[in-house]
């Protein structure tokens, strides 16, 4: 009965810490922990907050982890995987929201567009690639993930990037894919569809802004490196 007591004024304690500076004083585990006892009401979560941050590297990672690795990690079930969806999910739609809400040409909000790839798609087990879409003021109007492929390769189509673009009324494109291994370094074949894109769009009056390569930890940008 004591321990009992005990785990349930952690608990409190956690959640006054938290509403008192909404978290920004709360280490990565702490905050984990807090999140853990909404799905897991009599057991004391901060054993399991610290091996999972110990497993992923941080919160962000615990939050970006696939679903079946986290399914398969000790002491964590449905209920707490399905919170850990809802926070990324939740996060991401408030990113996405915001861009697309912004007046301001997405290249002067490029900190913002960045963030939102990698929160979307840096943490992923496997190659993803996506087109972000803009008008005609280079403000966002939409998104398609076209493709999911391996760990280290994405099928990527320079006809069905075209024909995506032009459905959504796009005047210019962002493309975006991830490097599980964390190395954003473009290969060969990223510089050379690239190029075949760039080529294809031009040719029905629509623009490749960018090409962007996102890492656990960095990006790499085509246009910074000046291959446009």
């Amino acid at each position: 009965m004591a321990e009992e007591k005990d785990y349930i004024g952690h608990r409190q304690r956690l959640k006054e810490r938290f509403l008192r500076g909404h978290g920004q004083d709360m280490a990565d585990y702490e905050m984990l922990e807090l999140l853990l006892t909404l799905a897991i009401p009599r057991k004391d979560t901060k054993p399991l907050a610290k091996a999972l941050i110990n497993e992923f590297g941080s919160f962000a990672g615990v939050m970006g982890a696939d679903e079946n690795a986290l399914m398969c990690f000790s002491g964590l079930k449905e209920n707490s995987v399905l919170i850990f969806s809802i926070v990324k999910e939740a996060a991401l739609r408030m990113t996405w929201q915001n861009l697309c809400a912004d007046d301001k040409m997405v290249i002067s909000n490029w900190d913002a567009m960045i963030d939102y790839c990698r929160m979307k798609m840096a943490h992923k087990t496997k190659e993803e690639f996506m087109l972000i879409f803009l008008d005609a003021k280079l403000k966002v109007i939409g998104q398609d993930v076209q493709q999911r492929g391996t760990t280290d390769n994405v099928a990527i189509h320079p006809a069905e990037v075209v024909k995506s673009a032009i459905f959504n009324n796009a005047k210019s494109v962002i493309m975006v894919h991830n490097h599980p291994t964390g190395v954003v370094t473009p290969s060969k074949a990223d510089v050379v569809v690239t190029k075949q894109i760039f080529t294809a769009l031009q040719s029905v009056d629509i623009k490749l802004q960018d090409h962007i390569i996102v890492g656990k930890n960095e990006y790499y940008s085509f246009r910074d490196a000046g291959l446009f």
